[in-house]
């Protein structure tokens, strides 16, 4: 038997069951267990756990490609030295992503500029490293595509696959922009569709009480809201100056942001 001919038929049944890794592994590996006189079993094992890791990879890949994340933040690039008012060990807690197996939410509440975004980024980002489909958007664009699909007919399905599909649901930036009651109403759906059957990350630079200002003025629709998206909640209060703005701060081109406390619902 060749061992050239044998190469290339194992190649072929590798491309077959699709085992690219263990197609470019297994002549290295081969030779190295045969030089080391490795047990069988232990070759097979090395061979499939190399196979393994590169789909494990490729899959924590299109996780993150899918998220639709604007740029790849990581908690261990935040800075923490400099952000004083973040909770840095609510954070880390937060890490664990424990919050996303019991279908339990974060709200990162603070001024622009203090980490609240990059923040949920980094939990997001860490979510789809281990598996976990994930998905970023503004709520901006949510309450457009949302009502974009609701205008064509298609509400049902936008909602099955952009809003339920997701594990974990990062909605930035929601109060930037005030809603129409149509918009609020679909934000509305969102969260309660969600409750206690997946997370939700939302980032806000409005304490809970200005909440009606950003959603058509309404008090009773805003506090349904509120009701489910806090009830199994994580609220992370941010205070302290914009990092985007340290270097101008530092050379006293702008002046350091009042610190205030932002108010509980």
């Amino acid at each position: 038997m060749s061992p050239a001919a044998q190469q290339e038929r194992i190649q072929a049944m590798c491309k077959t069951l699709k085992l690219d890794r263990v197609a470019i592994d297994y002549g290295g590996l081969a030779q190295t267990a045969s030089e080391q006189q490795v047990p069988y079993s232990d070759f097979l094992e090395q061979v499939l756990g190399a196979e393994i890791a590169m789909r494990t990879e490729r899959t924590r890949e299109v996780l993150a490609r899918l998220a639709g994340f604007p740029g790849i933040k990581t908690l261990e690039g935040f800075d923490f030295g400099f952000a004083a008012g973040v909770p840095k060990a609510q954070i880390l807690e937060m890490a664990s992503l424990s919050f996303i197996e019991r279908a339990h939410n974060i709200v990162l509440l603070g001024p622009s500029g203090v980490g609240k975004t990059h923040l949920a980024i980094a939990l997001g980002h860490r979510a789809a490293m281990a598996g976990i489909k994930t998905r970023f958007i503004t709520a901006a664009d949510l309450m457009l595509q949302l009502a974009t699909a609701a205008r064509q007919d298609r509400l049902k399905h936008y909602m099955n696959h952009a809003i339920f599909g997701p594990r974990l649901l990062i909605i930035d930036e929601l109060g930037y922009l005030p809603f129409g009651r149509t918009e609020a109403n679909l934000l509305f759906q969102v969260v309660a569709k969600r409750y206690e059957k997946s997370a939700i990350i939302v980032t806000s630079n409005l304490p809970f009480d200005h909440w009606p200002s950003a959603l058509a003025d309404d008090a009773t629709l805003t506090a349904a809201l509120l009701d489910r998206l806090l009830h199994h909640a994580h609220i992370v209060q941010i205070h302290g100056d914009s990092y985007r703005l340290k270097d101008k701060r530092k050379a006293g081109a702008v002046k350091p942001r009042e610190t205030t406390k932002p108010s509980h619902p």
